[in-house]
Order: C-alpha cells, then structure tokens, then sequence
C-alpha cells in the first residue's frame, strides 16, 4: 500500500504552511481534501485534487461520512505509491478520518504535517481571560463536562442543528442571557450574541467555534459535583461554618444511615422531588467523609469515585469483557464469585462470611442477611411451613419466659422470636425493615387522625374515645 501524507491547511493563509507542506500541495501526488471550503483550495490550483463536498451530501451522518472517506482513502493508497489527504486546521485536531488512520495503520504508512491548527487560532481570537480553558468537541458536549469557572471553547459546529444541540445543553447550566462569543476562524470573524440566540445562527461551518466565559456561581441555576465539592471545602475552610469544621468521621456516621432511610422514604412514597432532596442529602455526606479525609491526607473524592468505577468494570466482564450472562440471575451470580475472590472469601468459614456483615447495619436486615448466608450452604428449612413452626416454638418459649420473671430470659427469647420472624419474612421475601417501616408510618397517620377529631387535647379522652376514632382511622 502506498504512503498516506496528511496535510493541516491552517487557518486559510498559505504563508503559515511549512516549506514541506507548500511543496507538497505543488507536486503532481493526488490530493484529496476533506471539503473544498477552505481558502487555500478555493485560491489556489492544484493538479490531482478530489474534494469530498459530495460525500457530505449523500450521507445522513457524520459517521457514515468519515467512513465513506476512510475506505476511499484505503482504495487510493493501494493505487499510488503515495496520495496526500488535505484537513482544514491541523490533522491532529477533529477529524474523525485522521483519528481512525492513526489508531488502524502502521505509523510508517503514513506520514502527517502540522499546521496551525483551527482551535489554536480560535482560541487566539476568544481574548480569553482565564487561566483554565477547557477545549470541547460539541459531540462530546454534556453537563457533565462544563464548568462554570474556565473559559469554554466548543468546535466543531459544522450546522445549526450542533448549535441547538450546545444551546440545550449550555442552557442546563448557565442563564439563557449568558454572551457568547461566535467565532469563524477563517473568516477572522467574532459576533458576540446571547445563548438564546445559538440556535438562531444560519451560517454554521467547521470552521466555526463559540466561546462562554467563566462565570460567577451565583449567577448558575444548576450545579454539578465540582460545585458541591467546592461548598464543603469552603465550609470546613478557616472561615467555614462552625458546626460542620468540628466535625468527624465519627460524630455523623449515623447521618448517613438516616439519608439513606429517608432516601427509602422518598422512594416508597413515590415523591420525586423529595427523592431529588434525600438523594442530594445522601450525596453530601459521601461529600463530607471525602472532604474530612483529604484534609487528612488518607484519601480525596476521586479514589472514592476511581475505586467504585474500577470495581464495576471488574465485576461485569459480562458488559465489559469476554463473558456472557444470559439473565439477571446469571449476571449477580458472576458479581458474587469476582467478589469473594477479590476479598479472598474462599479461604473465609461460612461463620467468618456472617460475621464480617456490618454490625453497625440495622439487626433486621443484619439477621435477613445471616439467614441468607446460612441458606446458601443448605442450613434452612425445606419450604415456609418450617419457619412457621419455629415461630410459634419462639413465641411459646417467650412467653414461658416471661411467666417465670426471668427478665434476661425473656430478653433473649424475645430475640429468638424476632429472628424467627425475619427468617419467614426471607421466605416471603419481604424486607422486614421495609415492612416494619411501612407499619410506623400507619401508626403515625392514624394516630394523627385520632390527633385531628378529637374535642381538645389526647390527654383529655379516655382510652375508649381514642380506641374509636382508632378503627374509625382504618376505613379512611
């Protein structure tokens, strides 16, 4: 196959071409351009010169584009002994094309020659003031990558439909009135406009860019990680809130149990705006541990978040990887073997497997858990009719304990009794702390109902008057 040379044309003067590149453009190699839109074709003749406008035209996608380009590139090269392929900018930069030529074929079947490239010269022309400029593709373009405190420069917006789509996703983050900077870098042509405007704009080419400056926090209307990140180490800073510098790992461990039952809450009460707080709630207090911690210097957010994306890639290598996993079962089957092997669990007892469940997890869901462990080496009754059993023998048991006085015998019988319960709940497969919570909250809502129909105050009704209001709570 024959030698692939690729050629940045720059920004469209033909003095900022290298010596090479100018001799090249000049010989009689067959040369084939990206697109015919660009000053250096359209001022110059050159012998040999296939433009690909057309290929444009005929396909749907810029996907099925590049790889119209990317075969005819492969039948050329296999002609001649060498062709040259012409990019606007530089080759390095935003084409698709290059970035498969580069990646697929050996380095020494091709050969490419910088020139300025367009996003340099954009990012000459924004005047930016920031320090931090982040450079994106509108391809690429999501919430996720924006950050209200670097300058922002988005290429590649070859038509209007690109630039709604940087309007959409720009408008989830900062004010519609926001200025922005349109920029045609070969036309040496800056228009500023606000964001409303974006998808306004007729005359959208590659060689347009826009540019969004940083922008104050208190002008965003939605924030992302990097915000809450920010607030937190603010608040545990020198002249940070009080209350939250004081704090330890230890003094809010249970605040992040409770953000999870609340969490829960919001769930079973199909709010999704509470459940958009709760979520939020939670997410602060794995803000919070980081936050602590990095001031430490034991770990920061990002071994948190590097940890957890890691072990997702492990333990589905039915996803990422080679095996399969037919269904659901499958699938949770294989995350349990990555799992015990990582925490070497096949040289662990079936007891050390139970003891190493958090003790500090609620006792209903810690027993749920112990039993399930015990099932899965066979330690289990052969269907429900046993468990049932077990709870009247404990329930018998209890109450022989409690006859006799014994308050200690009567504590651990209660125990056994509630164990006995959560191992018929597992066979109902009902989390018990779920229905437990499910039955608090009943108790409150009939309560208040008493609360709301009684002559004056609860102290002041007999128990007669609030057993009946009790029942009448049930039928609404």
């Amino acid at each position: 196959m024959g030698k692939m040379i690729i050629i940045g044309m720059g920004t469209g003067d033909k003095w900022d071409l290298s010596y090479r590149s100018y001799q090249l453009l000049n010989s009689d190699i067959p040369k084939f351009a990206r697109t015919g839109q660009h000053p250096l074709i359209q001022k110059n003749t050159w012998n040999h010169l296939i433009c690909f406008d057309d290929v444009f035209e005929e396909n749907d996608s810029l996907e099925e584009v590049y790889e119209t380009i990317y075969q005819r590139l492969l039948l050329e090269a296999k002609q001649e002994d060498q062709i040259i392929y012409l990019v606007p900018g530089s080759p390095k930069i935003g084409d698709e094309t290059v970035k498969r030529i580069r990646s697929e074929l050996p380095t020494e079947e091709f050969e490419i020659l910088e020139n300025q490239s367009f996003r340099d010269k954009a990012l000459m022309m924004s005047e930016a003031k920031e320090k931090d400029i982040k450079m994106i593709d509108v391809s690429s373009l999501s919430v996720m990558n924006l950050d209200i405190h670097s300058g922002i420069l988005i290429g590649q917006l070859e038509n209007q439909i690109l630039g709604a789509h940087a309007k959409i996703v720009l408008s989830e983050v900062y004010p519609i009135n926001t200025k922005i900077k349109v920029i045609d870098v070969i036309e040496n042509k800056i228009d500023i406009i606000s964001l409303y405007s974006l998808d306004q704009l007729e005359k959208y080419t590659y060689s347009t860019y826009i540019f969004v400056e940083s922008i104050d926090n208190t002008r965003v209307h939605v924030y992302n990680i990097n915000d809450l990140k920010n607030v937190m180490a603010e608040l545990r800073g020198p002249e940070g809130c009080p209350w939250d510098r004081k704090q330890t790992h230890h003094s809010i461990r249970e605040c992040v149990i409770e953000e999870a039952y609340e969490v829960v809450d919001a769930i079973d009460e199909n709010d999704v705006d509470h459940l958009v707080e709760e979520l939020g709630d939670l997410l602060l207090q794995v803000v919070f541990h980081c936050q602590m911690a990095d001031e430490e210097g034991y770990f920061n957010f990002t071994d948190v978040t590097t940890a957890i994306v890691k072990k997702l890639y492990r333990r589905h290598p039915h996803v990422f990887g080679d095996q399969k996993a037919n269904d659901s079962v499958e699938a949770l089957k294989t995350w349990e073997e990555i799992k015990s092997q990582e925490k070497n669990q096949s040289v662990l007892t079936d007891s050390d497997k139970m003891d190493k469940i958090p003790k500090s997890m609620s006792p209903l869901t810690r027993s749920y858990k112990i039993q399930e462990n015990a099932a899965k080496v066979g330690f289990d009754w052969p269907d429900i009719s046993g468990a049932i059993m077990k709870m009247n023998e404990e329930l018998t048991e209890l109450m022989e304990a409690y006859g006799s006085g014994n308050e200690k015998k009567t504590e651990e019988e209660l125990g056994d009794l509630l164990f006995a319960i959560v191992n018929f709940a597992r066979f109902l497969k009902i989390n018990p702390d779920l229905a437990l919570n499910r039955t608090c909250k009943k108790f409150i809502d009939r309560f208040r109902y008493i609360e709301d129909h009684v002559d004056g105050t609860l102290k002041d009704q007999s128990l007669e008057e609030m057993d009946r209001l009790w029942e009448q709570s049930k039928r609404h």
